[in-house]
């Protein structure tokens, strides 16, 4: 069946076009070539080789410790931090090799929310606090779009669901808030896909709603997605052609052990059962240029399984992983 919602999405010039070449595509966004199984987007950026995983919580409090992730996939041993110590935080890439991770609960109890950020350079150290000029929110998530920009969007701030949005620019700048599209729901996926856009997906009281987010960073009203509705789930991009994943989660009180697909335009696949345990509150990331790896959440307990995603999106049995077991965690790519 036709999906009319991606047809006027890719068809119509809903947004505009940036103002920045070399992102200044259009129309034509999510159809063009160039970049596609070359291992370099059109924007000039080559995929990202290395991961990292920050932050979280553990035995009910929350952490600031980090782990590498190398180009074959392996976790490296805890790295203590230097931000403050949070959970149910979010990440994402910038400047086509840096990561920045963002908000999340400073106090372990929900009512820690925050607005801080803390940079991530190309070697995977992890910067200070930067203070922040965006509102506090935490159970939120990030993705990259127009090849070296980030975005943030939706989550919990104030006790209260949002539909806000917070641009990160080049330099790892954090735009002040700018309300979004789609309903304010919090627990929400979110990953890039394509060339240089970006999708967020689920999350709420188990949705199964995408947005999808454009080249200048407009995120699109609310779509009814493919796949189980859930919360409390992570995604990233594989493989060479602009498809990404969405995996794991959370339906009421069952945790799950699915992905879902998704391609170069933003078509979200139905369900794939996984080999793996089920959980929630998990982070992922790509690493080695085409392929990913999904690590730590809640299966009943804080977890340490980590599973591979190799570069067709077939998800791996679990495997044990260094560093601290925790929920609650984030994940982002860095260095090319």
């Amino acid at each position: 069946m036709k999906d009319l919602y991606l047809d006027n999405f890719y068809k119509l010039d809903l947004y505009g076009k940036s103002s920045k070449k070399p992102y200044n595509r259009g129309k034509s966004f999510g159809y063009q070539v160039l970049g596609f199984g070359s291992g370099v987007s059109s924007a000039g950026f080559s995929p990202t080789q290395l991961g990292i995983f920050a932050f979280g919580e553990q035995n009910g409090g929350p952490i600031n410790i980090s782990n590498l992730v190398n180009s074959s996939g392996v976790i490296s041993s805890d790295v203590t931090g230097v931000g403050t110590a949070r959970s149910k935080n979010s990440g994402a890439g910038y400047g086509g090799d840096k990561g920045i991770f963002g908000f999340g609960d400073a106090s372990g109890d929900d009512t820690g929310e925050s607005g801080i950020t803390n940079l991530v350079n190309n070697l995977g150290v992890v910067a200070s606090d930067t203070a922040a000029v965006a509102s506090a929110h935490r159970t939120r998530d990030g993705a990259t779009f127009g090849g070296d920009k980030a975005i943030f969007a939706f989550g919990n701030s104030g006790g209260s669901a949002t539909n806000n949005k917070n641009l990160v620019n080049n330099l790892g700048v954090v735009a002040e808030d700018s309300s979004g599209a789609g309903t304010a729901r919090q627990k929400v996926g979110a990953t890039a896909f394509g060339d240089d856009v970006a999708i967020f997906a689920f999350g709420g009281g188990s949705l199964n709603t995408r947005n999808l987010v454009n080249n200048a960073g407009a995120v699109a009203a609310d779509a009814t997605g493919a796949g189980s509705g859930r919360f409390g789930l992570c995604g990233f991009r594989f493989g060479s052609t602009g498809e990404a994943i969405f995996g794991y989660g959370r339906n009421g009180s069952a945790y799950l052990s699915m992905s879902n697909k998704v391609n170069n335009v933003g078509v979200v696949a139905t369900d794939s059962a996984s080999v793996a345990v089920a959980r929630t509150g998990l982070g992922g990331c790509r690493f080695g240029g085409d392929k990913g790896i999904f690590a730590y959440g809640n299966d009943g307990f804080y977890s340490s399984h980590s599973n591979l995603v190799n570069s067709s999106g077939t998800v791996a049995s679990d495997v044990d992983v260094a560093g601290t077991d925790r929920v609650s965690t984030a994940a982002l790519g860095y260095s090319i």
